[in-house]
C-alpha cells in the first residue's frame, strides 16, 4: 500500500473477482496466515463466493464499499441497513497489511457511512466467538459484547467446513452517536 490516504467507493458487479479473492485470503487458507484475522484453524473450505458478494453489491438496502490504494483493492466491507441499526460484516484487508491501521479505517469509515449516510443510530455485527482475539481489536474501537449469540450453519458448506464443534455468533454493537 502506498502511503497516500485509501479511497472508499460502493462495488459494482466488475469487482467481484476481486473482492472474493481478497475476502478468501483475509479468512481461509495458507494466504490467511500473512495476517492475523485468519479463521484457518477454525474453519476449512470457502468464506464466500461470487453468488454472495454479488447479492450484496445488488442489494436495495446494502453497500459494499471498497478500498483501494496505489490503484489496487485492499479491504472492503459490507453494510446493510435495517431500520435503527446497520449491520457491519463482509470486512476483509489483505493479510500483508493487516496491523498497520487499515483496517481501524475502514470501519471509522463504514461507521460514518451509516450514521451519517443512513442517520441509523448503531452499528450491529457478529462474530464467531472463539475469536477472543477479534472481538478484543472491535472491543478496543468501543463494541460492546451483547452475549446475544446465533448458532453457527453447521452443514451449509457455503459458509465453511468447521473443524470444531463449538463455534457460534455473538453480537457485537456500537452506539453511533
Amino acid at each position: 500500500m502506498d502511503t497516500a490516504a485509501p479511497s472508499f467507493r460502493a462495488a459494482t458487479p466488475d469487482d467481484v473477482p476481486v473482492l472474493v479473492g481478497l475476502i478468501e485470503s483475509a479468512y481461509r487458507g495458507a494466504a490467511s496466515r500473512e495476517g492475523w484475522t485468519t479463521e484457518a484453524d477454525i474453519l476449512e473450505g470457502q468464506r464466500t463466493d461470487a453468488e454472495g458478494v454479488l447479492a450484496v453489491i445488488e442489494g436495495a438496502d446494502s453497500r459494499l464499499t471498497v478500498v483501494e490504494s496505489g490503484g489496487e483493492t485492499v479491504a472492503c466491507c459490507q453494510l446493510e441497513h435495517r431500520g435503527d441499526h446497520a449491520y457491519f460484516g463482509m470486512f476483509a484487508v489483505r493479510p500483508a497489511l493487516q496491523g498497520a491501521g487499515l483496517g481501524r479505517l475502514v470501519l471509522a469509515e463504514a461507521e460514518r457511512f451509516a450514521r451519517d449516510e443512513w442517520d441509523v443510530a448503531e452499528l450491529h455485527m457478529t462474530v464467531i466467538s472463539v475469536r477472543e482475539d477479534l472481538i478484543a481489536w472491535y472491543v478496543r474501537r468501543g463494541y460492546q459484547r451483547t452475549g446475544q449469540t446465533s448458532p453457527f450453519p453447521y452443514g451449509e458448506e457455503r459458509f465453511g467446513l468447521p473443524t470444531r464443534d463449538d463455534l457460534e455468533f455473538e453480537l457485537l454493537t456500537k452506539k453511533l452517536v
